[in-house]
């Protein structure tokens, strides 16, 4: 969680004006990084002449100490201030709380002879709470001491004089918090012993020996604290709320003191590693540590105040058992948390899952989805029942599937129903009418249903065996191995790596626009390779926020970066079989799978070959490196590597990624004893989650739609062969082959796929595309399958012509500058977008090919 969240979150509502003031401190820290690098001057207000001056932007750190010390020294007295009045004000409650107890000491049961029965309206919710388990002589009405306490503007109760004859009550919202324990035939008497006692045997034995020692101690005279009449049972429950309340506001005070001193430790990391200077400690020691809040001798007191609320709530509340004494006012304090805060907490962690906490600091990874345009509104009864595109293209696939059901299209029953299939789901992935995922679950039932599975003989199978089948093959190895990638994945982000070493190789790129450039594009395709092409461009995108923030008004280079980065991530999805989904499908269709070692040999060239020519075509469509106004060359501010040295949590995650890597590269060799990959696919699942590097939370943030896209695709493809349906598609195909050679049907088939993985999804176009490369190639001289499904999952990668042409291009066409406006346009992608997928095609068809030909595909 955010710290700014983390404040919101924990901050006392009525107080939250007298916290340290993080999200104004950091936004005057990037004005002061923009300064540093010259873009503007900065504004500064002088305190003593209650002017506001300009100062130059210059490099020396020491400039911007001299202007964000103030801002820092301002909170601090604020906090100060803030604190010494709340304490003076707490210990003048404490003390009067004291002597109240005293004074009722010394008046004891006598008090309880002016006792007399008293009907307020204001306190009717405590007689019905209370009196029920009052004493055994029966209910009656209590004497209400008090009347209604407010809270004071700082978040806690006023202070009253408690005596024999007046005590105030708590406002109706503490009353329910102090009395939540009390209420129904259990006493305070009850809750306390049952926090004190045991359970089973021992408890038992433990209840035995209490019974004993209040049997002895029942010969001593009874006092307001231990009595158990009426006004001894009142006395007590009044001054239980008072101790715990005060009890909550100094926890709420120390509470105070420690999210402030993280503030302030938070928001001086933060200046030092955008500034490059050195302010954290010496700010913190000299400074902070000094002043009264964050003193030991401050912190001590608070604790001493804490122990004498404890010693009063144990005397007068739980009889002289200090241990229940704390538990319940822990309890309390956990109640009024939960309490105050449970609508913020649902709020804060309802956003985090949705993805929408903080959409500014994570880089345009949430993409809000406009509502969908109405076509015509038609009025109805009930309503205007709305028109929408998603709307027609529903009841236009509902139509074809019908249309085909009943037509015979394709010879033989079941290959007929698996045609009308096919092309159900082809419409509906290619519209996206309904989510992706949907789509593929509607696969295995309909293959079920309108028994579309055959044996090998051909004979149709029972619903019960079709469905043994088919959820027997959507769980396969290949399957497995789209998990493991996702835990590495995650393992890799959650522990920083990704982020450390990323930024380690780009602090060397230096400042020349050109090669800073060229090493984003590289760090994007290398981490996409690992944690895939959906975490790496939004990770990128963070790291160079930086950048983008110090760059001249209207420069080119921000949204040819911008570009640059999503173009990379989608060359990076095809450099391993583990960075897309459509790498993972090419892999299911070949018989028998390439090794990891084959995949990269091929990959890895054609990939950097890409790099290097998107690049050289960016450097000439952007010229990035021209000044705006165009006097000079600009230059860019250096990423800094981080500090932090490598944790053992973090070579532990190393180590299992990079055996587990290995381990794939030579699973051929191994098979033996490992059967297949998806079993080397567990190492991480089982090594992460049970060292608690990855926790459940980890688990259920896994992509899972995709890998239910996946099964969705894996089973049609089955469905397809079962039913007979491959053998049709092999008559008609081998006559559209017959006469080409190899490398001509690479040709043809290259474009088809480049142009429709580029208007729908590429996990969607390697599901549609590659049984079709399949049976072209298995048509061939020398039986060339593998070859073919190789090139179709490789450009299925390269189609970024479009904005919506994969998940990095869809986050780039979100990134917006501090003026809210769009860094890229479409024209951007079809002007760079388009050739780009142009240059990467070509690179596969040729080099790809030759290469696929070296290792004997």
């Amino acid at each position: 969680m955010k710290f700014s969240s983390s404040l919101k979150f924990n901050a006392v509502s009525d107080w939250w004006d007298e916290y340290i003031a993080y999200d104004a401190l950091k936004k005057y820290i990037y004005q002061l990084e923009k300064q540093q690098h010259g873009h503007e001057q900065l504004p500064i207000y002088d305190a003593e002449s209650n002017e506001r001056s300009s100062l130059l932007g210059q490099q020396d750190a020491t400039h911007t100490d001299n202007l964000f010390i103030p801002l820092l020294d301002r909170e601090l007295k604020k906090i100060i201030l803030f604190y010494e009045h709340q304490e003076k004000e707490l210990m003048e409650d404490l003390e009067d709380l004291e002597k109240a107890v005293v004074e009722q000491e010394e008046l004891g049961l006598d008090a309880g002879d002016h006792y007399e029965d008293y009907d307020d309206d204001n306190d009717e919710e405590d007689d019905d709470s209370v009196s029920a388990s009052r004493s055994p002589e029966g209910r009656r009405q209590s004497l209400s001491l008090g009347r209604n306490r407010k809270l004071s503007s700082s978040g806690r109760p006023r202070r009253s004089q408690v005596g024999s004859s007046t005590l105030r009550d708590s406002s109706p919202r503490q009353r329910r918090q102090s009395l939540s324990s009390d209420e129904g035939h259990q006493d305070m008497e009850e809750s306390y012993a049952s926090l004190r006692t045991p359970k089973g045997t021992l408890g038992k034995l433990t209840s035995k020996l209490h019974n004993l020692k209040d049997s002895f101690a029942s010969s001593a005279p009874d006092t307001i604290w231990t009595a158990r009449s009426d006004y001894a049972y009142d006395t007590r429950l009044l001054f239980k709320r008072r101790i715990t309340n005060l009890y909550i506001a100094f926890t709420n005070l120390r509470s105070y003191v420690e999210i402030n001193y993280s503030g302030f430790r938070k928001i001086i990391k933060k200046y030092d590693k955008v500034t490059y200077s050195e302010l954290k400690d010496r700010y913190l020691h000299d400074v902070v540590e000094v002043s009264p809040p964050f003193t030991q001798a401050s912190k001590d007191k608070v604790n001493d105040n804490l122990n004498r609320l404890l010693e009063l709530y144990t005397k007068c509340v739980a009889r002289g058992d200090k241990t229940a004494a704390r538990q319940q006012l822990r309890l309390n304090q956990r109640e009024n948390i939960a309490w105050e805060r449970d609508t913020v907490w649902r709020q804060m962690i309802g956003r985090e899952r949705r993805g929408e906490g903080d959409t500014q600091d994570i880089a345009g990874a949430t993409l809000v989805p406009e509502p969908e345009a109405t076509i015509v509104d038609i009025p109805t009864p009930v309503g205007k029942f709305k028109i929408t595109k998603r709307k027609i293209f529903k009841v236009l696939s509902l139509a074809v599937f019908v249309l085909l059901l009943n037509v015979q299209v394709v010879q033989g029953q079941e290959a007929n129903r698996c045609f009308a299939i096919l092309m159900f789901c082809t419409i509906l992935w290619a519209t996206e009418a309904i989510p992706l995922f949907v789509t593929s679950m509607f696969v295995p039932l309909l293959l079920v249903v309108l028994r579309v599975i055959r044996d090998d003989e051909g004979v149709q199978l029972s619903p019960k065996d079709a469905t043994k089948y088919v959820f027997s093959i959507m769980f396969s190895p290949t399957i497995m191995l789209l998990i493991g990638g996702f835990t590495i994945s995650s393992a890799l982000s959650k522990t920083n790596i990704d982020r450390v070493l990323i930024t380690r190789v780009l602090s060397l790129a230096g400042t020349r626009p050109s090669m800073v450039l060229l090493a984003f594009m590289g760090v994007s395709c290398f981490a996409s390779m690992w944690i895939s092409n959906v975490a790496a461009p939004t990770l990128c995108f963070t790291l160079i926020r930086p950048i983008l923030r110090t760059l001249p008004p209207r420069s080119a280079f921000g949204p040819c970066l911008i570009l640059a980065i999503a173009l990379a991530a989608n060359i990076g999805g095809q450099s391993s079989p583990i960075s897309s989904p459509q790498n993972i499908i090419a892999l299911q269709a070949m018989d028998p799978p390439i090794g990891w070692a084959q995949w990269f040999a091929v990959a890895l060239p054609v990939s950097a070959i890409s790099i290097l020519l998107i690049w050289m075509l960016l450097l000439v469509s952007y010229r990035p490196a021209r000044s705006p106004d165009g006097e000079g060359e600009i230059e860019i501010k250096a990423i800094r590597p981080t500090k932090e040295s490598f944790t053992i949590k973090q070579y532990w995650v190393s180590f299992v990624c990079i055996t587990t890597i290995g381990l794939w590269c030579v699973a051929h060799e191994i098979e033996d004893y490992v059967g297949d990959m998806g079993v080397i696919a567990l190492i991480p699942v089982v090594a992460f989650f049970s060292t608690n590097v990855l926790k459940k939370d980890d688990f259920e943030h896994f992509m899972w739609t995709i890998v239910f896209l996946a099964m969705g695709g894996i089973a049609l493809g089955k469905g397809v062969m079962s039913s007979g349906l491959l053998e049709v598609m092999d008559v008609l195909i081998r006559d559209l082959v017959d006469g080409f050679s190899l490398y001509s049907v690479v040709l043809i088939l290259s474009p088809v796929v480049l142009i429709i993985s580029t208007f729908i999804s590429h996990t969607i176009a390697s599901v549609l595309l590659v049984p079709i490369a399949k049976e072209v190639g298995s048509n061939l001289p020398g039986d060339h399958r593998n070859l073919l499904i190789f090139i179709t999952g490789l450009i299925c990668s390269a189609g970024m012509g479009m904005p919506v042409s994969g998940f990095p291009n869809q986050t780039a066409a979100t990134q917006e500058d501090e003026m809210g406006e769009l860094y890229l346009s479409n024209v951007d992608f079809l002007k760079n977008g388009v050739p780009a997928s142009i240059i990467a095609t070509m690179v596969v068809a040729t080099v790809g090919f030759l290469l696929m030909k070296l290792i004997g595909l």
